[in-house]
């Protein structure tokens, strides 16, 4: 660990809650227009569709597009079955803000602002850049750059994706860490030779069903953010 420079992070997840935070959102722009449904099951709805989403660009289908256009098309895709029909455009486009407005784990800004004073932080998520700007703005995240897919130009597990992060800053791969919550995202920066942390959100998808723990080896593994800073000594 003494050769990493910067810390790359996750973020859908590993340091915003976003199943709560959609599902809050979609209930504030929906239910006054009469709508009364189970916003948790919205959010989950939503989210089934952002892997397939993402696959169209990583397979070559569609040319690269940031994920607010995505999270806009994936709306539009499960929303009908829902009974949800015929939304004008201006509450389309305020649903699809609802990323934008998600808030973090308790322990995720201070223990950002500790690792801060040694390491170079950065996002390295496939959320766009006005995305990750609203959500540091919102939770105070103290970024030194933002990275990711809008500037790969492409999306996670890609090695481009991670690689091009390394590039941004100087830096070798050896001395990046990646931290997420998801051990495919660890594995894939595992491969590019990133160093790894695992942060444990056994919550994301509801009680009990995120992972505890990674699958796969990591170089770190915490159960939260502020147990990664003491773990790597910030």
């Amino acid at each position: 660990m003494t050769t990493v420079r910067a810390m790359f992070f996750d973020v859908f997840g590993t340091l915003v809650d976003w199943r709560t935070g959609v599902a809050r959102e979609a209930a504030r722009v929906l239910q006054p227009l009469g709508y009364n449904l189970d916003w948790t099951a919205f959010a989950d709805a939503w989210r089934a569709e952002y892997q397939p989403g993402m696959e169209e660009v990583r397979s070559g289908r569609i040319p690269f597009c940031k994920l607010d256009v995505l999270h806009r098309r994936n709306l539009e895709r499960f929303t009908p079955r829902l009974g949800v029909r015929n939304l004008p455009e201006d509450t389309l486009h305020e649903l699809t803000l609802a990323w934008h407005r998600l808030d973090a784990w308790p322990d995720v800004t201070a223990a950002l602002k500790r690792l801060k004073k040694t390491f170079l932080l950065a996002p390295v998520s496939n959320g766009n850049i006005s995305l990750m700007v609203d959500l540091a703005r919102r939770n105070d995240f103290p970024w030194d750059a933002i990275l990711g897919a809008e500037v790969a130009g492409d999306y996670k597990p890609k090695p481009r994706v991670y690689l091009a992060a390394c590039e941004a800053l100087g830096l070798e791969p050896a001395q990046c860490m990646m931290v997420a919550a998801h051990s495919n995202d660890l594995a894939a920066a595992a491969a590019c030779g990133l160093a790894t942390g695992h942060t444990a959100r056994p919550d994301e998808y509801g009680p009990g069903t995120g992972e505890a723990k990674p699958t796969v080896r990591v170089g770190l593994a915490a159960d939260d953010l502020r147990d990664l800073a003491d773990k790597i000594g910030a």
